[in-house]
């Protein structure tokens, strides 16, 4: 069902994989753009092919990305049910397919949920991704044996070039969560020494008592030292926004 890929048409998916990760805003968007892309991968053969993302972060699954209503029906009943080719696919990282809903044996509650959708076969292919997120990539057709053997080699080749671009992107989406930690971090240290320099003034202490007097504010009216600093600021600047000089 997926067409034939030369190195060419590779070089090509490199490209817009890496194209798709400098684009997108996050890795939610990503997946999604990522999902499209792999139907439209596949030749119709008379058959429509739906595509989910399924994520799994410790023990639990949930569907990132699909896409259309279909893939999103049927990969959130397998996570519901707890089991199905697309969980064990992650469990095993190896490829799971499913050639006839009618005759398949494994997971007999979630066959009977996705031949109510009309989906015929299913193939399953994790995408390798570092730590300890895992991640498949869930393909389905109504037609029954809709997956020959040489779908699941092209795919397993498919996965694996998305599976590069995937770790990018969730590496690039971890330096930016720690850079704005890091700018969040730096604000809150401005406003605390901020209020300090007011204790100072308004006391005649030391700025380690200034601290002192700070922190035990703090611990006695059970609030973040962040918020009652910034409550000082504000009581003798009303309304006056704290600039962080942060160069990047």
């Amino acid at each position: 069902m997926l067409r034939d890929v030369s190195v060419e048409q590779r070089a090509y998916i490199d490209a817009w994989l890496q194209d798709l990760v400098l684009e997108s805003d996050d890795v939610g968007q990503f997946l999604t753009e990522l999902a499209t892309f792999t139907i439209e991968s596949f030749s119709p053969s008379g058959s429509t092919v739906h595509c989910g993302v399924t994520l799994l972060r410790g023990r639990k699954a949930t569907t990132a990305a699909s896409s259309d209503a279909k893939a999103l029906a049927v990969d959130e009943a397998q996570n519901s049910f707890g089991e199905g080719p697309c969980l064990a696919a992650m469990e095993v990282l190896r490829p799971v397919l499913v050639r006839d809903t009618a005759t398949e044996q494994r997971w007999p509650r979630y066959m009977r949920a996705v031949r109510r959708e009309g989906i015929g076969a299913i193939l399953a292919v994790p995408l390798m991704v570092d730590g300890d997120t895992r991640a498949a990539l869930n393909l389905y057709t109504e037609a029954a044996d809709g997956f020959s053997s040489q779908d699941v080699e092209r795919a397993e080749m498919f996965a694996a070039h998305s599976a590069k671009a995937l770790r990018l992107a969730l590496k690039i989406a971890g330096l930016t969560e720690a850079r704005n930690d890091l700018v969040a971090a730096m604000r809150s240290r401005t406003v605390i020494d901020i209020a300090i320099g007011v204790i100072m003034a308004q006391n005649r202490c030391s700025q380690e008592s200034a601290h002192s007097i700070l922190i035990a504010a703090s611990n006695n009216r059970n609030v973040k030292m962040r918020d009652l600093a910034a409550t000082v600021v504000d009581s003798v600047a009303p309304e006056t926004e704290v600039v962080t000089h942060f160069q990047e």
